[in-house]
């Protein structure tokens, strides 16, 4: 599909801007549409506000963190992670490090320049965080494959259930989704253009931003590597020793940060080795952080079956001429097969990097089916993307509005979508 007339590339502007702003506001936190005083109380009726209105366990931990900051400021952060092992010491299960320091931070940053309490500041970051991975996923797609790609991603990553609920949570996904996506977008870069500065030093601090972000960045980076060493044979571009360099420096910098946020090197292993040591002890974890190899996919079906159905279509006709394709789909396999080996420790959560790659299979697939019927082809295209767009928001209607989901993990979704049901009372 191509935009080549001035009225074709106004009507091109004028949908992106609508589906981006469709996007935005769906992510906006549900509190600003709700009270007397809301700034956009007028359009609450429109907003699917999530049913789950509580304070989850994770986002009490992050707000007595930024708390913590907040008090005694950055230099008291050494402080911050030693109360957490002294406390860690003494429980049964793991509860999550304040090593995830970026998201911390910006929490900080965001009360700092706005004046909103800890929670509301995580809330803020959260929902700012996941509409900039729109804007990133939009502009990655049409990086990779055009304007009309990057249209059709956005629309549908505009209506994608798990990025619109991480928006609505005080929680480090969403967040720690657009680092990991960052990186992505920037290693395809280098590799399509060698030795270019500014893309080798925004890929460095990705890197390094990402490992200051979760743990989880060890996922990322081990995909990352993946591709580098599949690039022999996929030749998506051209690895260089530059980028060989930064692959490592970025991570390494990140790391050296942690070391001395932690106060040491020695406070930093113990920290980590608490927090995963116990979580094989947290019957939470034990209870929904298990499963086969094939747990991811499961979910996966449950939240956007249809998005996963099209993306596994695309798979099976991927060749070595889809080079945006084959590397999206390598960084999707390589994380996938470290993740779903990781001993009680998976949830659809930190799946949600995958959601962008995932959608441009899924729009390669609609591509290639509509293909068949030339004559109306791109009224089909548009018609067919509305149609898994609505899907989708009915998916996010069921499973976090009429459901008060929180937790991605499969007992919710089946319950949620009335799967699995309570027994009757006698």
């Amino acid at each position: 599909m191509t935009f080549e007339s001035p009225r074709a590339r106004k009507v091109f502007l004028a949908a992106l801007c609508v589906v981006l702003a469709i996007g935005a506001f769906l992510r906006i936190p549900s509190p600003v549409f709700s009270g007397p005083k809301a700034p956009l109380q007028a359009l609450e009726a429109l907003h699917p506000a999530a049913n789950f209105d509580q304070i989850g366990f994770d986002e009490g931990l992050y707000r007595n963190y930024v708390n913590m900051v907040i008090s005694g400021g950055l230099t008291s952060y050494p402080d911050v992670v030693d109360r957490y092992i002294e406390v860690q010491k003494t429980l049964k299960g793991s509860i999550l490090p304040p090593l995830r320091f970026l998201f911390i931070f910006s929490a900080y940053l965001w009360h700092q320049i706005f004046g909103t309490e800890a929670l509301s500041a995580l809330h803020a970051v959260a929902s700012f965080f996941s509409i900039l991975t729109l804007l990133l996923s939009t502009v990655f797609a049409w990086r990779l494959k055009g304007p009309a790609c990057a249209l059709g991603v956005a629309a549908l990553m505009s209506f994608a259930p798990t990025q619109i609920h991480m928006s609505q949570h005080a929680l480090v996904d969403g967040f720690f989704t657009f680092w990991a996506l960052f990186c992505l977008w920037t290693l395809w870069e280098n590799l399509r253009a060698p030795r270019h500065g500014p893309f080798l030093a925004a890929y460095t601090i990705g890197l390094c931003l990402m490992v200051l972000t979760k743990e989880n960045a060890f996922f990322v980076f081990v995909a990352l590597m993946a591709i580098i060493a599949l690039n022999r044979w996929l030749q998506f571009g051209v690895v260089t020793r530059e980028l060989l360099l930064c692959s490592i420096a970025g991570p390494l910098l990140g790391f050296v940060v942690l070391v001395f946020l932690a106060g040491g090197l020695e406070t930093l292993r113990t920290s980590y080795e608490l927090s995963v040591g116990k979580n094989y002890q947290l019957a939470y974890a034990i209870m929904t952080g298990d499963g086969p190899w094939h747990r991811y996919l499961v979910d996966l079906l449950l939240v956007s079956p249809v998005i996963l159905l099209l993306a596994i279509g695309a798979a099976f006709r991927l060749d070595r001429s889809q080079k945006p394709e084959l590397f999206l789909f390598s960084f999707i396999a390589a994380s996938y097969l470290v993740m779903c080996n990781i001993k009680y420790g998976m949830n659809l959560r930190y799946a949600n990097m995958w959601d962008m790659p995932l959608r441009v299979l899924a729009y390669g697939q609609i591509v290639a089916l509509c293909a068949a019927l030339p004559r109306f082809r791109t009224l089909i295209l548009c018609g067919a993307l509305s149609v898994v767009c609505a899907v989708e928001l009915r998916q996010y209607h069921i499973l976090f509005v009429d459901f008060p989901l929180y937790e991605l993990v499969t007992e919710g979704l089946l319950r949620a979508l009335h799967i699995l049901k309570s027994a009757p009372a006698p």
